[in-house]
C-alpha cells in the first residue's frame, strides 16, 4: 500500500471517543483501524519503556528499540489477542519476552553469575552525600548481572512473584529468589551499604 492510500484510509477512520475502553479500541484495531492502535501505543508505551529500560540496563536507545519492537509485535500479533486479560498486561507481557529475548540473543549467560570484585566501581568517595539518588542506583542496577537484573526488576520494581519469574526466565523458583538475593546484596555494596 502506498503512502497515499495510507493517508486516505487513515484520514476515512473516524476518532475514537477518548474513553473508550482498550476492548474496544483492540476490537477497532484488528478491524485494520490504525488510529486504534495508535491510542493503545499512547496508552501504554511508557508503562512498556520503562520496564523495558529497566531491563535494558538503562540504556535508553536500547529501550526504545525493544518498545518499538514490542508494539510491532503486538501488532502483527493482534489478532490472536483473546481478551482474556487486559490488553496493557498483554503488551507488557510481550514488551517484557522482547527484553528478555534481547538479553539471550546478546550471548549474555543467564546463569551466569560475576563475581563481586568484577563490578563497576559505581560509588563515589569524594561525595559526602550517599549514594541514594536515582541516577546513581540506575547506574547500580544497570551493573547488575543480567539474569540478576532481570530478576530484581521484575520482582522489586514490576512486582512479579517468583513463581512467574520463574516461569519467564526458565529457572526455578529457588534460583529466582537466589538470584534476587544475590542482587540485593550487589545494588548494596554498589551504593555503599555495610553489610
Amino acid at each position: 500500500m502506498n503512502a497515499l492510500c495510507l493517508a486516505a484510509t487513515s484520514f476515512m477512520q473516524p476518532e475514537l471517543p477518548a474513553a473508550s475502553s482498550d476492548d474496544d479500541i483492540v476490537r477497532a484495531a484488528v478491524a485494520g483501524d490504525r488510529k486504534a492502535f495508535e491510542t493503545l501505543y499512547r496508552r501504554h508505551a511508557d508503562r512498556v519503556y520503562g520496564a523495558v529500560l529497566r531491563l535494558a540496563a538503562f540504556d535508553h536507545a536500547r529501550a526504545e528499540d525493544l518498545t518499538q519492537e514490542a508494539f510491532v509485535r503486538a501488532w502483527q500479533k493482534l489478532e490472536g489477542f483473546r481478551f482474556e486479560s487486559a490488553f496493557g498486561t498483554w503488551v507488557y507481557r510481550l514488551a517484557v519476552n522482547v527484553a528478555l529475548m534481547s538479553i539471550r540473543a546478546r550471548n549474555a549467560d543467564p546463569v551466569n553469575i560475576v563475581a563481586d570484585d568484577q563490578l563497576p566501581d559505581i560509588t563515589d568517595t569524594d561525595n559526602p552525600v550517599r549514594a541514594f539518588e536515582r541516577e546513581e542506583l540506575e547506574q547500580a542496577i544497570a551493573a547488575l548481572p543480567p539474569r540478576a537484573r532481570a530478576v530484581l526488576v521484575l520482582h522489586d520494581v514490576e512486582g512479579w512473584k517468583h513463581e512467574e519469574i520463574a516461569v519467564e526466565l526458565s529457572m526455578a523458583v529457588g534460583s529466582s529468589k537466589a538470584q534476587l538475593h544475590r542482587a540485593r546484596g550487589l545494588l548494596r555494596r554498589a551504593l555503599g551499604d555495610k553489610p
